[in-house]
């Protein structure tokens, strides 16, 4: 048989077949083209003429930056992520370095190439299990506030503590110093809400719809503060107040009690006039999940329970099923209130999926969470 490499040739010779090798020459050789001929490198641009933002608004994959030293009439900048920051998430309150058109002309579009390192970052999730997907979904809420304002109306709905608990839970985990606001002060008054937080000497305002805002101002300028509160409690109302050019959604509570969400995105205002401070309105939120805070961690948003501990024998996990963990003694000894050490505890069972997650937010007893 003839090879493929060979030529053949028929002869009459007495029907012999003759064959005779192929020379192959430089034409014949096939070369496959090459992918690129760029050399690869992991080197990323350094971007050193990036400046700097802070973001203020996220939508969909869009980002709303403002630049230093800039007044509150300067244009914005609309920037998008690069593709070099990976899986990194931007999130309202993030300090960027931007790159690109940043004159905030209509049309124009920058990209974020950089995030600075930040000082504090507020996560919630929306259960508190992380055995369940929703618990394991954390959420950064916000990034390098300073403060964490905890809106609650005192009637209409009414103040819930276990919320509250869960924001303190928060922000004492991220580093974000809290301050109670508590709105609809006209019609209720604030002593049963300041008895149940008496031993931790939470800062407090209480606002009215007619009242002043100076205290609030005050303790607002200068820095960076988020606020978070449930839907109906005045959140948007208080945050008009305070910038009247937001023109935040206000909403009615429903007859059950229960609050409409004004509120549907993040957004970081500037205070006016020499205030030179932000705030951060957040939606309206009905639960606040702490599954991504340790059960250790869990223990610094109740500081008035700390010293409690101290007796506690080790490993103690601090639930009513331990026999000997002294923090029984320290409530029964008056050094603390029973609620507090209830809500804890609470706490601690809804991590391990013991809890209700119909009403996270509610203290079982508690007069003030209505039930």
């Amino acid at each position: 048989m003839v090879g493929d490499g060979d030529r053949q040739e028929l002869t009459r010779r007495g029907d012999v077949l003759a064959t005779r090798r192929r020379e192959y020459d430089e034409d014949d050789v096939r070369v496959r083209p090459g992918k690129s001929s760029r050399p690869r490198t992991r080197t990323r641009p350094r971007h050193e003429n990036a400046i700097d933002g802070f973001v203020i608004a996220v939508d969909r994959g869009r980002y709303t930056c403002v630049l230093p030293d800039t007044g509150p009439e300067a244009p914005t900048v609309t920037a998008m992520r690069a593709r070099e920051l990976g899986r990194k998430s931007v999130v309202v309150g993030d300090r960027v370095g931007l790159v690109g058109d940043t004159s905030g002309a209509p049309g124009a579009l920058a990209r974020i190439v950089r995030i600075a390192e930040r000082s504090s970052v507020l996560r919630r999730t929306a259960e508190d299990d992380a055995t369940t997907a929703e618990g394991r979904l954390e959420r950064v809420v916000v990034a390098n506030a300073d403060q964490l304002v905890i809106v609650s109306a005192l009637a209409d709905p009414p103040p819930r503590t276990g919320f509250i608990d869960r924001c303190l839970v928060a922000a004492f985990d991220a580093d974000i110093e809290p301050l109670l606001c508590l709105t609809k002060a006209d019609l209720a008054g604030p002593e049963a809400v300041l008895d149940y937080y008496t031993e931790l000497e939470l800062p407090y305002v209480l606002i009215r719809p007619d009242s002043a805002l100076d205290a609030l101002r005050a303790l607002l300028a200068g820095r960076v503060s988020v606020l978070v509160g449930h839907s109906g409690v005045g959140k948007s109302t208080l945050v008009n107040r305070l910038v009247p050019e937001a023109d935040r959604a206000v909403g009615t509570v429903s007859a059950i009690g229960r609050g409409r969400h004004t509120s549907t995105s993040a957004v970081a205002l500037r205070l006016p006039d020499a205030a030179e401070g932000w705030i951060i309105d957040t939606p309206g939120v009905r639960s606040f999940g702490l599954a991504h805070v340790s059960a250790e961690s869990l223990l610094h948003g109740f500081p008035d329970l700390v010293e409690g501990t101290v007796d506690c024998p080790a490993n103690c996990q601090h639930t009513a099923d331990e026999a000997d963990c002294a923090l029984d003694a320290w409530v029964a000894a008056g050094k603390a209130d029973p609620r507090r050490l209830a809500s804890y505890r609470r706490l601690l069972a809804s991590r391990s999926g013991e809890g209700d997650p119909r009403e996270p937010d509610r203290n079982p007893g508690d007069p003030l969470a209505g039930s």
